[in-house]
């Protein structure tokens, strides 16, 4: 820890607290996340040993959090990763307006090439959330903290805990107790957190793991046998009993939202996992395709921490200077500059 100075406190995990610091030596600034061992018997957390075996094995990726560091402090670790300014989460929260159409694509697309790259890696975070899609000083968004990451086989006989995953953003199988699983659980929260963006509220806020299922069957509507099979095979299913509901139309759940983007949102909340859309495959949709196109990272709003707005980018002043004004009116009067002739 001598090599860096702490800056601050930028907030506070299950398994550590994270703190904005500077390198002394090179100047730059990081965040460091302080993991403590309650006792040493114990060993690192399973939770930031996979954290830091998820980071180590995967290549450098624009949009996934980069693990600079790992070193021993104390009775405990840190982990070094660069310094993002803020989060998704702080973005929606405190802007002062909806974001746009052009934005929403924007931080789509790019949540959309993170979650690509981890797929084909075999990589399941299985706790996507605005709070874990941290946003650099520039617009960049890059998705953090996998301690609740694993890797996946394509033959799916791993059994996995369903205690995953944010409520909000929870797939519906995990709600049923599922233990065999796949990526589709992060398509799941991809399209939440979409619907999120759209309407700059969470669609699915329950209070408690069985409000959270009846707020999804209230606006999908009840499975059927038909509609998700294999939602028979669930260790939860014969638990609870729902009644009927039919689904809410989508344009009613994100009203004035385009026939695309509803479109797409709709090909992520599905009830069977294998029929949500991968991140590959929504890249192409349309919906990226049209316009407005997706807003550069320079066009975003820039977060900060600590429940202010969202500062607006500055833009250029609009000029005194046009072709469609007579000349006259675009040049100075040369008795306003006689003050100042001397200087000349």
């Amino acid at each position: 820890m001598e090599q860096y100075s702490i800056l601050g406190r930028i907030g506070e995990g299950a398994h550590g607290i994270v703190f904005k610091a500077k390198h002394i030596e090179t100047g730059e600034t990081v965040a460091l996340k302080k993991v403590a061992l309650r006792r040493l018997e114990d060993g690192i957390p399973n939770q930031a040993l996979r954290e830091i075996k998820a980071l180590q094995e995967i290549e450098d990726n624009q949009h996934v959090v980069k693990l600079k560091d790992v070193f021993p402090h104390g009775t405990g670790f840190v982990l070094v990763f660069d310094f993002m300014l803020s989060d998704l989460s702080e973005v929606i929260r405190n802007s002062q307006r909806p974001l746009t159409p052009a934005q929403v694509k924007g931080y789509m697309m790019m949540l959309l090439k993170g979650v690509a790259f981890l797929h084909h890696n075999n990589i399941m975070h299985r706790d996507l959330k605005p709070a874990n899609l941290l946003i650099s000083s520039s617009g960049h968004l890059k998705i953090a903290d996998f301690g609740l990451a694993r890797l996946f086989s394509e033959q799916g006989e791993r059994l996995y805990s369903h205690q995953v995953a944010t409520r909000w953003y929870r797939a519906p199988e995990l709600l049923y107790g599922a233990r065999k699983y796949d990526e589709g659980v992060d398509l799941w929260a991809v399209g939440c957190i979409f619907g999120e963006l759209l309407n700059s509220s969470p669609l699915f806020p329950g209070e408690n793991d069985i409000e959270q299922l009846c707020c999804v069957l209230r606006l999908l509507g009840t499975p059927t046998q038909e509609s998700w099979p294999e939602m028979l095979e669930l260790p939860d299913y014969n638990k609870i009993t729902f009644k009927e509901n039919p689904a809410v139309p989508l344009e009613d759940i994100v009203p004035d939202t385009c026939p695309q983007a509803i479109h797409l949102l709709q090909k992520f909340l599905v009830y069977p996992s294998n029929q949500r859309c991968s991140a590959g495959q929504a890249l192409l949709h349309p919906y990226f395709f049209s316009s407005p196109l997706p807003a550069h990272h320079s066009e975003l709003p820039i977060p900060q921490r600590g429940g202010r707005p969202p500062r607006q980018r500055l833009q250029a002043p609009p000029t005194d200077f046009s072709v469609d004004l007579p000349l006259h009116n675009s040049v100075v009067h040369p008795a306003l500059l006689r003050g100042h002739a001397s200087c000349l």
